[in-house]
């Protein structure tokens, strides 16, 4: 777990030696305030240190002019990145990757021990910080974007971008086991050369054998080493996961990321009774395995019982570009596309496939080649691939945004209220660690819409490459700045 302690001696010399290889990399830069950050302790070079990541030296020096002013403010949505740290996927389907390890969620379903329920569900949880090594920025959804995902585990899911500033999506997953909502908004805290990042948000998960409703509280995230290094993300805080139903819970500790990467990605706790007595412990790594085991009331294993893995993260390819999963993978690809793809989808984005098959020329160039991002990451937090197809659609991020702009022009001058398609925003607010939320429900539209496409037999077979991505609320509306 790497439990060290800071006296004097050894470690009072690594920390000294880590001090001033921050402060040479400041120096040789130039930047004050601007830490380079090196999980593995600092053993890199400064100067090969600070050349680190994606970013050219001049896409640095300029976004940081840029940047600085904005140390300690909230920037989600506010910044334009370059299009070359980004990876090709929005965060619409980041939100979706979830879904990779849903048989965790079958057996929740189908098992009769509430506590033992509590570890699968706890675990399908924490499967999602596979990702978190993956630290290319998704692109922000345009208003009114959707992406629809079926042909995995029996599961349907669709996430909606159903507010702009600030930027907030909402999804639904329902399969025969579980029923599980989302609505989704970031909050960020821009620090120099790193960001905070608090998930504002509210997670239901229904088990439909059992009917338990339980909710999720993620703990903080922090992305490091944005501008200069290699850049990194540490999660260190609580998840806790409540059953609304009964009050057993699951509180999980991850831990901070030490010297020498000590600590980093390791995860503690407990599932509790609703008399807050431990009935099982849970250990292991967030991208990579976790494990449980029975343990008595003062929180010990039970004498005789063993540690058993309950997930283990699955192999991904070898050298991927992105770091993706195989699973990330076909969340891009039109192969888990249902029949009709909405034409809104995330899939259907020229910039996102743009930047997929390697063409940046399709994206704009070099200095407009961006779209307003969160600086978030997605954890969820949250968000690829190498699709085949070849789409004939060139549109540039650059108009996507000018058109994005013209909507919110028509809908001022109009006097109109965006309303999304597939959630209604709902008058209960929810309250979280990092501020109050205003929540979204699936209003049911979507399935009668699958219903009817599904149930046609009259409907005209359209390849799905050939479908104009179109998000927009108006029709025919000039995309050029007026």
């Amino acid at each position: 777990m790497g439990d060290h302690k800071n006296g004097g001696g050894f470690f009072a010399s690594i920390a000294s030696t880590f001090s001033s290889i921050s402060k040479s990399v400041n120096g040789l830069l130039g930047y004050e305030g601007l830490e380079v950050i090196n999980p593995e302790g600092g053993t890199d070079d400064a100067a090969i240190e600070a050349q680190k990541g994606r970013w050219r030296q001049e896409d640095r020096d300029s976004y940081w002019k840029m940047m600085q002013n904005y140390i300690g403010s909230d920037v989600t949505s506010m910044v334009t990145l370059p299009v070359l740290i980004f990876e090709p996927m929005t965060m619409l389907q980041k939100m979706a990757e979830l879904m990779e390890y849903s048989y965790l969620l079958e057996l929740a379903d189908e098992c009769e021990d509430p506590h033992m329920r509590l570890v699968y569900a706890a675990a399908w949880f924490i499967s999602l910080y596979v990702s978190v090594q993956r630290t290319w920025k998704p692109f922000n959804p345009i208003l009114g974007e959707t992406y629809e995902m079926v042909n995995h585990g029996g599961i349907t899911f669709l996430a909606e971008q159903v507010s702009h500033h600030p930027p907030m999506s909402a999804g639904h997953a329902e399969s025969e086991h579980f029923v599980y909502d989302i609505t989704s908004k970031l909050k960020t805290k821009f620090l120099g050369n790193s960001v905070d990042i608090y998930p504002v948000g509210r997670s239901r998960l229904t088990l439909k054998k059992s009917g338990v409703v339980l909710d999720l509280v993620p703990p903080p995230s922090k992305a490091n080493n944005i501008i200069f290094g290699r850049t990194w993300v540490d999660s260190p805080g609580e998840m806790i996961l409540t059953n609304l139903t009964t009050g057993d819970k699951v509180v999980l500790y991850f831990q901070p990321c030490g010297w020498f990467g000590a600590g980093r990605y390791e995860v503690d706790g407990y599932v509790y009774n609703a008399e807050e007595e431990p009935k099982f412990l849970m250990t292991g790594k967030c991208n990579e395995f976790m494990s449980y085991q029975p343990c008595d009331s003062e929180g010990e294993p039970v004498s005789g019982s063993e540690l058993k893995e309950v997930w283990r993260a699955a192999d991904g390819p070898k050298n991927d570009k992105f770091q993706y999963s195989y699973f990330a993978h076909k969340i891009n690809s039109f192969d888990t596309a249902p029949k009709k793809l909405l034409p809104s989808d995330s899939r259907l984005r020229s910039d996102r496939l743009a930047l997929e098959h390697g063409d940046l020329s399709k994206a704009g160039s070099e200095k407009s080649r961006s779209l307003s991002l969160s600086l978030s990451l997605s954890l969820s937090l949250s968000l690829s691939l190498s699709l085949s197809h070849t789409h004939t659609h060139t549109e540039s991020p650059r108009v996507l945004e000018e058109r994005q702009r013209s909507e919110k022009r028509t809908r001022e001058a109009k006097g109109d209220q965006f309303r999304p398609k597939w959630f209604d925003v709902t008058n209960e607010v929810a309250s979280t660690p990092w501020g109050d939320l205003e929540v979204y429900k699936f209003n049911g539209k979507y399935a009668e819409h699958r219903a009817a496409v599904d149930g046609s037999d009259s409907i005209e077979e359209i390849e799905t490459k050939s479908i104009e991505f179109n998000p927009w609320q108006y029709q025919n509306l000039p995309t050029a700045e007026t």
